[in-house]
């Protein structure tokens, strides 16, 4: 009788293995990239729906507002009204535009999930 020992993997069941597990973890993250696209697009989605319907109060408020005041005043000052309110915009479209760049500024980096991922998949290789 043949005494056989189980043959040990060759070099091609250990490409193959490797191979196997690279395009693994490379389906893995293209899954959570998938994930955090969709995240992205419904947060952006949602953001622009909030900004329109804030426009579109904002908007409306100030101008019957405005149309209030300056017929109240049109016999006399209509003009002064005008140029008030006028200066009152510019300043308030300052500190608008001053703090919509904040908020784009302190926006979380996209994909922050998935470049951490791969940050710790190499850092492990390297070990």
């Amino acid at each position: 009788m043949e005494n056989r020992h189980p043959a040990s993997p060759g070099f091609m069941d250990s490409l193959a293995g490797l191979g196997d597990n690279l395009l693994g973890t490379l389906q893995e993250r293209i899954e959570l990239i998938s994930i955090e696209l969709q995240e992205e697009k419904y947060r952006l989605v949602q953001l622009i729906i909030w900004i329109s319907a804030t426009v579109f109060a904002a908007g409306m408020t100030l101008t019957f507002l405005t149309l209030t005041v300056v017929y109240l005043f049109w016999d006399t000052a209509r003009l002064a009204v005008l140029g008030g309110f006028a200066g009152l915009y510019a300043i308030a479209l300052v500190f608008v535009v001053i703090a919509l760049r904040r908020v784009f500024t302190h926006q979380p980096k996209p994909f922050e999930g998935t470049i951490e991922s791969i940050t710790e998949d190499r850092a492990c290789i390297r070990k």
